[in-house]
């Protein structure tokens, strides 16, 4: 293996679903992830979290990429592909 394999980052590609969380004793209601897929494509990542977002129980999905050091297994910021419904702010991300 040459040293340019061994510290190339690895991009994931992920679709992240929310369900509606009941109100708690503050009366807000909140989201919470229900399903999370990994896909070797950014469009792979996108079609689910459109299909996703159709699910009558689904509040909003999330298509994203996040890359990853494998030296260190730090994971970068979310880069957003697509965001469909009832999603979490950026910074509750």
């Amino acid at each position: 293996m040459t040293s340019s394999e061994q510290t190339a980052e690895k991009i994931h590609y992920i679709c992240q679903t929310y369900v509606q969380t009941k109100a708690g004793r503050d009366g807000q209601a909140g989201l919470k992830i229900a399903k999370q897929h990994e896909y070797s494509t950014a469009s792979e990542a996108q079609n689910r979290a459109e299909r996703e977002a159709l699910s009558e129980d689904c509040a909003g999905a999330d298509a994203y990429m996040v890359i990853e050091d494998p030296n260190s297994g730090e994971v970068g910021t979310p880069s957003f592909l697509k965001r469909l419904g009832n999603v979490p702010e950026f910074d509750d991300f």
